[in-house]
């Protein structure tokens, strides 16, 4: 029975060690500046203020809703499931659905600043870690 519950533990662990470092990855800054309801029942929009510094990456993740985002400094190579990496920089948008695995990294020498609108469900957490995807 101990072995049971000592695996159990170190299971527990790895899970809740794995959010911490997701949650507070270096590599991306998520500041929420605004969030007000939409049309659509029960869920809401978030607005952020998102920054990856040089060498910085966000991390594979989803969000429960779909986010859209425009780049207003910097350059970065946008990682989404299923689709071939893609340069997004200055001046440009971006949408990801909802529930779609994805990634950024700034491979630049200035940090990325970009304004994320994320259309979300209420009550779940704007993003959430997610396994990278299979090659």
């Amino acid at each position: 029975m101990s072995k049971i519950i000592q695996r159990a533990s170190i299971a527990l662990g790895s899970i809740l060690l794995a959010g911490l470092s997701f949650a507070q990855a270096p590599g991306l800054s998520r500041v929420i500046v605004g969030k007000a309801d939409v049309s659509v029942p029960n869920r809401e929009a978030v607005i952020a203020r998102v920054e990856v510094p040089p060498g910085g990456v966000a991390g594979w993740h989803n969000h429960p809703g779909d986010e859209i985002s425009y780049v207003m400094e910097g350059e970065a190579t946008l990682l989404i499931a299923g689709q071939a990496p893609r340069k997004v920089s200055a001046g440009e948008a971006f949408v990801i659905p909802g529930g779609v695995v994805h990634n950024a990294m700034n491979n630049g020498t200035v940090t990325v600043k970009l304004v994320g609108v994320y259309v979300v469900e209420k009550g779940k957490p704007l993003a959430s870690p997610a396994p990278a995807p299979a090659q």
